[in-house]
């Protein structure tokens, strides 16, 4: 696979990130901003991609290669409901001169969404390339010309292209599962006045603790999306439209914008993109409107949970049931757990109980996990095919 070479930049890991940052706000923005970057593109465009049904931009890449711009492309492995349509669009890509690299299946999900333009712009998103999550989710993206910024985005997707392992060289740059739950943490621990996120589901129990902790020592927390646990000391509210960003500001100085939500699997088993950033004007526009959101959030009707219906309640018994022949001893597994962490100490003393409810909580919330992720998928998908 050819690739560009990758100019050689001295950095300074600490050096403060002074260059602008523009920011796309969907829906509103559209795709025109990304097609405009792609037609003026001269000498490369490096493009990842998780969901895609934007024939535009596949347009406009195919033009850049017409043009002689080397354009790679590296497409998610899978995206569970929708790898024929990533198949489909790496076959398109591939006859119009589009150089196509898959991600590796190590991780669970390969989910970062950002572009290159010239190895001289990054354009980091937070939806995906769809009509859904680009015309009718909140949603944002940023375009910044830090050069610091741009050389660790191209040293990421090299490694992912070329499946080699990646090493965070910067701490504004953020990814999982690298770094990114020592930055977020950083950047939570970090606030004094205010901390203003968007997140459609909050459940990493660490995440939550700080977050708790930083409301008990005053600080103004609101989330827009989902906790997946009550909370007497976060303000909470569902947002009024579909929500496809994970963005936090905080004390109305600094912002993340990325593909991260605060949840183990996102922070420390998939591969997830965000930025840190000051740019005071930027950081502005995203503050208003989350504001401006949160206003409409309180006009919104309160939302009914409905009873479980028959077939929800008939595929969850099928579901468990199948899981359940598939699972392993458990005795023999927590054994050789106990040892290891026991050792040869005799007289370390173990509440069985304990350890018993322990487990079942473990299990519980693994399975939980895991069943959200099919199920929204499966909605997304859905969502998706509907016409437009």
């Amino acid at each position: 696979m050819g690739t560009v070479a990758t100019p050689v930049i001295k950095l300074h890991r600490k050096e403060r990130d002074t260059a602008s940052v523009t920011l796309l706000v969907q829906p509103g923005a559209g795709i025109t901003p990304l097609l405009t970057a792609i037609a003026a593109a001269k000498r490369s465009v490096e493009i990842a991609i998780f969901r895609f049904d934007r024939r535009e931009i596949e347009k406009a890449l195919a033009n850049a290669v017409g043009r002689g711009v080397s354009v790679q492309a590296l497409i998610a492995h899978t995206n569970r409901s929708g790898e024929d349509n990533l198949r489909k669009l790496e076959m398109r890509l591939l006859a119009a001169g589009v150089t196509v690299a898959r991600t590796a299946d190590d991780l669970i999900r390969y989910h970062g969404k950002l572009m290159i333009i010239d190895r001289r712009a990054l354009y980091l998103f937070g939806f995906n390339l769809t009509h859904l999550d680009i015309e009718h989710s909140r949603s944002f993206g940023v375009i910044t010309k830090n050069r610091k910024l741009v050389h660790e985005a191209v040293s990421l997707f090299e490694a992912d292209s070329k499946r080699q392992p990646y090493e965070a060289d910067l701490d504004t740059f953020v990814v999982s599962p690298v770094n990114a739950r020592k930055q977020l943490s950083s950047f939570i621990k970090g606030a004094r006045r205010e901390l203003l996120i968007y997140d459609p589901k909050i459940s990493d129990p660490a995440m939550i603790r700080l977050l708790e902790e930083r409301a008990k020592a005053g600080v103004d927390i609101r989330v827009i999306g989902r906790l997946t646990r009550r909370s007497s000391t976060l303000a909470v509210r569902r947002p009024h439209m579909r929500l496809h960003t994970r963005t936090m500001i905080r004390d109305g100085r600094q912002a993340f914008i990325g593909s991260q939500s605060l949840r183990q699997a996102e922070l420390d088993a998939r591969r997830e993109v965000g930025i840190i950033f000051r740019d005071s004007k930027t950081v502005g526009q995203v503050a208003k409107t989350f504001h401006d959101d949160w206003g409409l959030t309180e006009q919104s009707k309160p939302q009914v949970v409905k009873e479980e219906t028959a077939p929800a309640a008939k595929v969850a018994k099928k579901v468990a049931k199948e899981v359940a022949k598939e699972l392993p001893p458990v005795a023999p597994v927590l054994d050789v757990i106990v040892k290891k962490v026991v050792g040869e100490n005799s007289d370390v003393a173990l509440n069985v109980e304990r350890v018993e409810q322990t487990v079942k909580d473990a299990v519980k919330e693994a399975v939980k996990e895991a069943v959200r992720d099919v199920v929204e998928d499966a909605v997304e998908q859905k969502e998706e095919a509907q016409p437009k």
